[in-house]
């Protein structure tokens, strides 16, 4: 019976140091051997591995994934013309050299998130110091994320890591210096709006003033035309009249003295009140004129 437990105690121990030699690695991470806390061996395939039973050594894992450092509590930097600005970041990394990683941090990967928070944030301060507001925010704002990425890029190298991206989510100002930039925009865009209604006034006055001037043209030349063509006319009729005087003298008083009757005598309420020798009923009192007239 004791030669039993004594076997079954063996074998006991037999498994546990057989099962302290054997170590399975994980897709998802890295497995560093240290061997009296020196560092022996990184193994970075995934499976079944062996090593020495402790304390000749030891396994320590660490995560090789995508990890995040995400700066949400709106960190204030300050601008070329200094303004403070609220910026939210966050930035994209793993771990590709664990030896350098464990010399670097000693494993600790939120020791590693805050020192590389501290670097980050000082490179991003030191752009945004370059730049003004209106540069930050659009007119600049991928270089800044690149020039941050590749100031990154030296130092994680070095503490054997890989900075994959450095994005900027937001980047305001603060509500006071946002109001007082509002105001001043809305100043601004109240000057511009003023100047193109002065433009557009000016403008509009002019047109109008041409336009008057070249109706005063048209009307003078239209008046021109029409006085040319009125004097023609009655250099025409009085020729004609002067042709038909000078035909027949007598006819052309007779013609001349009916369409003064005519129009005369055109209503009869007119009335006319001349003496009954009077030279404009020359003809109603004469038969001489109206046979004379006749016979032409």
């Amino acid at each position: 019976m004791n030669r039993l437990i004594s076997y079954a105690i063996g074998l006991f121990i037999v498994l546990a140091i057989a099962s302290s030699m054997v170590f399975v690695v994980d897709q998802r991470q890295y497995a560093v051997v240290f061997a009296f806390g020196e560092i022996k061996q990184v193994v970075r395939d995934p499976g079944l591995h062996f090593k020495l039973p402790p304390p000749l050594q030891n396994v320590v894992f660490m995560d090789r994934r995508l990890q995040t450092i995400d700066v949400a509590a709106g960190e204030r930097f300050l601008t070329a013309e200094k303004k403070s600005m609220m910026v939210d970041w966050f930035v994209k990394w793993r771990i590709t050299d664990p030896r350098k990683f464990f010399v670097a941090f000693g494993g600790n990967l939120r020791g590693a998130q805050d020192r590389m928070t501290q670097r980050i944030d000082a490179a991003a301060r030191e752009e945004f110091g370059r730049r003004t507001v209106a540069e930050v925010v659009a007119g600049e704002r991928d270089k800044v994320m690149q020039n941050i990425r590749n100031s990154m890029t030296e130092y994680g190298q070095s503490v054997g890591v890989e900075i994959l991206d450095v994005r900027l989510k937001r980047v305001d100002l603060l509500p006071a210096i946002s109001e007082s930039v509002y105001r001043r925009m809305e100043a601004e865009r109240k000057r511009v709006a003023n100047e193109l209604r002065s433009t557009g006034a000016a403008e509009g006055e002019k047109i109008r003033a041409d336009a008057d001037r070249q109706r005063e043209v048209v009307l003078a030349e239209a008046y021109r035309e029409a006085q040319k063509i009125k004097g023609e006319g009655d250099a025409r009729a009085s020729q004609i009249y002067a042709d038909a005087f000078g035909r027949d003298p007598q006819f052309a008083q007779f013609w001349r003295s009916m369409e003064a009757y005519r129009n005369t005598f055109r209503d009869k309420r007119d009335v006319l009140v001349l003496e009954p020798d009077s030279e404009f009923f020359r003809y109603m009192r004469s038969s001489g004129g109206a046979q004379t007239a006749t016979r032409r």
